[in-house]
């Protein structure tokens, strides 16, 4: 059978939208950790500081591991700035793969030329 235009529109806008929506949770998430981030360094250092009585440092910890789970920065997700495509990102131009090799190709990223040998 084949599948109507309809039904492949209906679905592909819905696979648009569930990456709208993570694109938005990964924007909310970068909120988080930089709202949280001097919080999160001052703990850090409480906690790493030997010189602090044992309750003070287990006291930080427990401050710490109260924050909201989202404000580590280990939770954040490197994402193609044109795409949103979360695998196969540079971190150096903040692009995925594949639209690297587009603006490559095009001679947008100067001094990047196509490999030959």
């Amino acid at each position: 059978m084949r599948s109507s235009p309809l039904s492949n529109s209906l679905s592909r806008i819905e696979v648009d939208v569930a990456k709208v929506a993570l694109i938005n949770r990964e924007q909310k998430r970068r909120g988080v950790v930089k709202k949280f981030a001097a919080r999160r360094a001052e703990l850090i250092v409480t906690i790493n500081d030997s010189k602090l009585s044992a309750e003070d440092r287990f006291a930080a910890r427990l401050r710490l591991q109260a924050l909201p789970r989202n404000a580590s920065p280990t939770r954040l997700r490197n994402r193609c700035a044109l795409t949103g495509r979360p695998r196969g990102v540079y971190s150096k131009f903040g692009l995925g793969r594949n639209k690297l090799r587009d603006i490559a190709m095009r001679g947008e990223v100067p001094g990047m030329v196509k490999a030959s040998w």
